[in-house]
């Protein structure tokens, strides 16, 4: 009896351990899934940025290209010796202030509304401030190299957009200013220094 007694009281030991364990592991088990819980809550609490749409794109980059090409001719107008850059630079000024007017007005009225960044690109920085760093007729060269260089992307992107474009105001805009940048281009090809 008494080996009887000692075999109940193991096996009620052993099913009572059993379920203090299972109660531990389904505690643990809990708080590891509440854990985890909890880090997929921070992840998706992370900022990420996001991506600008394919309008916002467009809209940065003809922003940064008329304020490249103001700032340029800005320097021109105030280094340059030539009287034909200088008139040139003028032009240029004149008609990429009204290129922003006409992009503002184009992205507004899109919907959602887009704000053109007007932030020049690294390499357009880089140019601006190796321009000014220059005088005389190397400025007049490397002012004219930038133009016709600054006014073949434009005409690229203008044309890219126009074609493919995601927001209907943006594409009217960019179609109607091939022609221009077209001639821009044309003029800056033909200035001499």
């Amino acid at each position: 009896m008494r080996y009887r007694s000692i075999i109940l009281l193991s096996a009620a030991t052993l099913a009572l351990a059993a379920c203090g364990h299972k109660s531990e592991t389904s505690t643990t088990t809990e708080t590891s899934v509440n854990d985890t819980m909890v880090a997929a809550d921070n992840v998706t609490d992370i900022s990420t940025p996001a991506i600008p749409s394919q309008g916002q794109t467009f809209a940065n980059a003809a922003a940064a290209s008329d304020a490249f090409e103001i700032a340029t001719s800005n320097a021109a107008l105030s280094t340059s010796h030539s009287a034909a850059v200088k008139a040139f630079a003028g032009k240029m000024v004149t008609a990429h202030t009204g290129s922003t007017a006409k992009l503002k007005t184009a992205a507004a009225a899109a919907s959602p509304a887009i704000t053109p960044d007007a932030t020049l690109t690294p390499d357009q920085q880089q140019t601006l401030d190796a321009l000014k760093a220059k005088t005389g007729a190397d400025f007049d060269q490397a002012y004219i190299a930038a133009q016709i260089d600054g006014h073949q992307k434009t005409l690229d992107a203008l044309k890219a957009y126009a074609a493919s474009g995601d927001v209907p105001q943006l594409k009217t805009f960019a179609t109607s200013l091939v022609p221009t940048v077209t001639a821009h281009l044309n003029m800056a090809k033909g200035l001499k220094p």
